[in-house]
């Protein structure tokens, strides 16, 4: 008759795992150091807000109206006019020896077709190879071309139209505050599916699975024992960003972490039966670390963590969907930044329910069979 479950034995597995990882230098450094690296990378390197774009000039016009053009560009604090050159050809130069981003050029008879009342073109070059930076250039040249004619047209008469765009929950348009309730999620799951895979495949490559089988302990709290402290210390890394980013980048909870901690628990059981069905493939913690970035990638590109679901195509948005991360980044975000309950996420925590029940079932089967 098999021995029923004990709580005692998968205590001391439990203790036994956590043990080896305050031992192993190198885990401790993967678990700690990497996460809070990441966060000051993201939170103070990165910035996807396009400000301050080198631009070069041509003022062939050389006049009032020119130098008025060329004063609203760069009062826009987007375009910082940096050079002035004297040719289409040397901007064109410039913008190739990466001195400058955008070309502005006024042509000789700017004046005269304004003052004829006639269409005076612009012409601005810009570099295409950053798609964020082209993007904005253009709608800057917009936005201040269109204005300047508005202003002609009109006179001293007011706006007939005028938006007031509000930015809700975000109002400076910080990337700290887009990147970081992102990297929360992604640094979990990386450290839950890496961690979770190389604890079972050490024991394999050691050859010491086939010893801890040898003991009383059976083969369910062989598992949950190895697992329990991996769950443990994903929560508290969590936990630790969260920390860090409202200390260092000053970015609000609106909401109640105690919810998005609700929510994370399932997302974290489901990477660990990731990491769990990885074990069964590799045979070595190389092997492990390669499967495990393997799946890490699609979490990073196609859960909108990077980039806005929005702009995928139909069938990259589909596949987002089966993806766990997208939905607890998702939540991260509606919790932190929104202030998001229950209400709106009870629909995330069932869908990651469902997702952690179907991982753990098919890894554990999966490794049952591969143990037998």
């Amino acid at each position: 008759m098999l021995p029923s479950f004990s709580f005692q034995r998968t205590f001391s597995v439990a203790r036994k795992e956590l043990l080896h990882i305050f031992r192993d230098p190198q885990t401790l450094f993967f678990t700690l150091v990497i996460p809070i690296v990441e966060l000051f990378m993201l939170g103070y390197a990165i910035d996807t807000n396009v400000r301050h774009v080198r631009t070069v000039y041509v003022d062939y016009a050389g006049n009032q109206e020119s130098r008025r053009l060329l004063e609203q560009f760069e009062n826009s604090q987007d375009i910082r006019l940096v050079r002035r050159a004297y040719s289409q050809q040397e901007a064109s130069q410039l913008i190739v020896a990466g001195e400058a981003r955008i070309g502005i050029i006024i042509p000789q008879n700017y004046s005269e077709r304004l003052q004829a009342g006639e269409t005076a073109q612009i012409l601005v070059l810009v570099d295409g190879t950053e798609s964020s930076i082209a993007a904005a250039a253009v709608n800057i040249s917009n936005a201040i071309t269109l204005r300047e004619s508005l202003i002609r047209v009109l006179g001293d008469r007011r706006l007939p139209i005028e938006a007031r765009p509000r930015v809700l929950f975000n109002p400076d348009t910080r990337s700290a505050n887009f990147f970081i309730p992102g990297l929360m999620v992604v640094m979990c799951q990386m450290m839950a599916t890496m961690l979770s895979a190389n604890a079972i495949v050490r024991e394999k490559q050691a050859g010491t699975l086939e010893q801890l089988f040898m003991t009383p302990v059976r083969r369910g709290e062989l598992i949950i024992g190895k697992m329990v402290p991996y769950i443990v210390l994903t929560n508290l890394e969590f936990c630790m960003i969260a920390f860090l980013m409202r200390i260092f980048f000053f970015v609000p909870i609106r909401g109640a972490f105690i919810t998005l901690l609700l929510i994370t628990f399932p997302f974290v059981l489901t990477m660990l039966g990731v990491g769990l069905w990885i074990s069964t493939r590799a045979s070595s913690v190389d092997a492990a670390g390669q499967l495990a970035m393997g799946t890490f990638l699609p979490s990073v590109f196609l859960s909108g963590y990077v980039f806005p679901l929005d702009s995928m195509p139909w069938i990259l948005r589909q596949v987002s969907v089966c993806i766990p991360a997208t939905w607890l980044i998702d939540a991260s975000r509606s919790v932190i930044l929104r202030g998001g309950g229950w209400r709106e996420l009870w629909q995330h925590s069932l869908v990651l329910w469902c997702m952690a029940i179907g991982m753990l079932v098919f890894s554990s089967l999966r490794l049952k069979k591969k143990l037998g």
